[in-house]
This record gives C-alpha cells, sequence and structure tokens, in this order.
C-alpha cells in the first residue's frame, strides 16, 4: 500500500512536511499527555490463565508484582461468546486492595458481535479498570461485525470507559481490517499493537519503525504490546523498553506472565538507566493505488472535510481530487499524496464514521458526507483484499 511514486510532487512537500510534520508530533505528545492517567500508562503483565500464574496464589502474585514495579495486570475475561470463570469480582477485588489495577481483555471474533459485546462489558461491570479487545485474524473483513460490537459495547459501558485495542502491528498486512471501526470517535481510545519481534522474525527496531509508520494515521496513544515468551533474549528486552520510552510510550504491557523466564521477567521489569533520546518515524505515505483500511480512515477522514466521497477503501483519482482540493483549501502543497505534511491537519477534522452495519441513525454523520455513507453497503471493497501474513499466528491465545 505504501506509495512511492511521484517523485517531483513528493520533492515539494518535503520542505512543508519536514515543517509541519512536528504538528502530528505535537499531537501524539498532547494525546500521551490526557492518556497518562489512563490503566495503560503502566508497567503491566498479561495473564492468559491464572490458575498457571504463581499456581494461582494471588497473594504470590501481588508479591512478585510489588518486587518488580508491576502496577496493572490484564487478566483474560473472556473469550468469544463466553465468560471466563477465573474473572471474578472478588478477584478484583482482591488485586485493588493490595493496590493493584486489573484490566480484563477479551478474544473476540466477529460471529455474535452483539453477544460478544456483552462479555466485554461484564468485565467492566465486574469492577475492571478497562477492557483490552484482542481482535485478530476472525475479524478481518468483518465491518459490519465491529460495528455492531463496538456500538453495543459503548451502548453498555458508557463513553469515558478506557477501552483499548490490541491487535497486529503491521497495519499494511491487513488491509482488511477493521481499525477504522475499532478507532473511530466512540471507539477504542488507546492502541496496544502487539509488538512480538521475535514471534514475527524481525529485529526490535524494525519492529518499532514499522508498527508506528503505519499505525500512527489512527491517532491514537500507541503503548507497545511487547514478547517475554519464546525466550527473548534480555538485551532485546531491555531495548525494547527503551524504544518504547524513546518514542513517546507511557507504558508497556508484557504477554505473558507463566509464559517469562526468571530473566524475561527480570528484564521486563528491572529499572533501566539514562533516559533515551527521542525517536520517531514519519506516517506512511499514500497516494494512488493504494488500498486497505487506512484509506477507508483517510476517505471518512476527507468526507468529514465534506468531499462527498464512497468509501471503498482504494485510493482512486476521486480520493486523489479530494486530497488536492483539502490540500488546496488547508494552504498545503498540493500533491495529491496523504503524506507527513497532510496527514496532521486531516487528523484533526473529525471523520464521517461509515454505518457498517446498517444503523444509520447510532451515530452523527455530517449531512454533506450523508448521502455516500448511507448503509448501503457493509463493507468497503478493500474488505475483501487478504492479508499478506498474519504475523501473530504463532501466539497462543
Amino acid at each position: 500500500m505504501e506509495y512511492i511514486g511521484k517523485d517531483a510532487r513528493m520533492l515539494r512537500a518535503a520542505v512543508v512536511g519536514l515543517l509541519l510534520g512536528a504538528l502530528l508530533a505535537g499531537a501524539g505528545a498532547s494525546e500521551r499527555a490526557r492518556a497518562d492517567s489512563s490503566p495503560f500508562a503502566a508497567n503491566a503483565m498479561w495473564i492468559w490463565q491464572l490458575p498457571k500464574a504463581e499456581r494461582g496464589n494471588r497473594l504470590a502474585i501481588v508479591r512478585r508484582a510489588r518486587a518488580a514495579r508491576i502496577s496493572t495486570l490484564f487478566i483474560k475475561a473472556g473469550d468469544g461468546r463466553n465468560n471466563w470463570r477465573q474473572f471474578t469480582p472478588s478477584m478484583l477485588s482482591y488485586f485493588h486492595r493490595k493496590g493493584l489495577k486489573v484490566c480484563g481483555w477479551h478474544y473476540v471474533y466477529g460471529r455474535r458481535p452483539a453477544t460478544e459485546a456483552t462479555v466485554s462489558a461484564n468485565a467492566i461491570r465486574d469492577g475492571a479498570d478497562c477492557l483490552i479487545i484482542d481482535a485478530e485474524a476472525e475479524y478481518e473483513g468483518r465491518y459490519a461485525a465491529a460495528d455492531t460490537y463496538m456500538t453495543s459495547l459503548r451502548e453498555q459501558v458508557g463513553a469515558s470507559t478506557p477501552i483499548g485495542l490490541a491487535g497486529f502491528p503491521y497495519v499494511d498486512y491487513h488491509p482488511s481490517f477493521p481499525y477504522s471501526v475499532f478507532f473511530r470517535p466512540g471507539g477504542a481510545q488507546y492502541n496496544l499493537p502487539q509488538m512480538y519481534w521475535r514471534a514475527i522474525g524481525t529485529s526490535v527496531e524494525r519492529v518499532y519503525t514499522h508498527t508506528y509508520r503505519w499505525n500512527q494515521p489512527y491517532a491514537r496513544p500507541i503503548y507497545p504490546l511487547g514478547q517475554v515468551w519464546q525466550s527473548p533474549p534480555a538485551r532485546d528486552i531491555k531495548r525494547f523498553r527503551r524504544l518504547a520510552t524513546a518514542y513517546g510510550a507511557t507504558g508497556t504491557s508484557w504477554w505473558e506472565w507463566s509464559q517469562a523466564s526468571r530473566s524475561a521477567f527480570k528484564s521486563a521489569t528491572r529499572v533501566l538507566s539514562g533516559p533515551p533520546s527521542p525517536r520517531g518515524v514519519d506516517p506512511v505515505t499514500l497516494g494512488r493505488g493504494a488500498r486497505g483500511d487506512v484509506v477507508v480512515w483517510a476517505q471518512e477522514h476527507l468526507n468529514g472535510a465534506g468531499a462527498g466521497l464512497p468509501v471503498t477503501g482504494n485510493f482512486g483519482s476521486a480520493t486523489e481530487t479530494a486530497v488536492e482540493s483539502f490540500q488546496l483549501s488547508h494552504g498545503l502543497p498540493v500533491t495529491g499524496l496523504l503524506d507527513p505534511a497532510t496527514w496532521p491537519a486531516l487528523l484533526r477534522v473529525a471523520p464521517a464514521s461509515t454505518p457498517w452495519a446498517s444503523q444509520p441513525a447510532r451515530r452523527s454523520i455530517s449531512a454533506r458526507a450523508a448521502s455516500v455513507t448511507a448503509p448501503s453497503a457493509t463493507a468497503p471493497a478493500s474488505a475483501r483484499l487478504p492479508s499478506k501474513r498474519d504475523e501473530l499466528a504463532v501466539r497462543r491465545r
């Protein structure tokens, strides 16, 4: 999906990109500042099966968490349409009394999204501090299901409940995954990409560069999810933590408590010396020929600005013209590209979210975009695109 052509236009945008690209970084810093009080702004450890964490001894979990400066536990609360019995009000109350925050995470499939939303909401009703949606391959192409799930979930838990999406880190590998639905206004406020460098088969440096370049357009605070399973070297775990801070993340979490060796656990939680130098990458540049959900997201933002585009997920001539018009009206170099100079301005526009589940009354759609965002389809054309690779396929859930 990443666009490479139009050298002349990109050259004209380069200077402005250097200046205006800082606006996106500034917006990210502002988002991070607002997110600092969230349960995700912490050193957190995931727990899949509670009986396997310190053999289910809650006091032992508390003691090890305190010794390791872990302040938040992400404990599995549900799988599909089933609540997990380990996630109970009494368990939550115990850890809360001991000074730990607990968030419930729920693996969802999209087959019965309304039921799954109720299972997710049950974790909040039980007293969880936040909810994490673990949506992966099963949700690819399922825009209507994601729409139904997010709408029902918010109706049950309210608008302010902290919700994070822990999904694929490589957006470009999954052009049909409905990030734009999960991250729409009223959706998940936080992004916890599963950045398992060793499982993916890459380096810590590369997993950060790739993940941040493609996730920045969704404009949600990123809290990197690293791995302490598969016995990663201690130096990699420490590097992951340093880069999280360098990229501006205020919290990290680790998969998974019972699968971490003593050495890995220590490397993920030991105090690091010295602050790292700030790091960052530009958001991805898109142009004609690009396809996928990030184009859906851009088209919805362009419609929020009054473009009146059909939301297809395909970057064709109409989208290029809309981008040029947007750039002209905002004093940007007219390149027709979604580049580092254009993304910051576009992301300040509220998107005209598409009612894929055929319930237009649920959301407010701008009058100028209403005619093209009416529920005439349950998914964009790009929802039929195959994934490039499932980089999380080896992870057990």
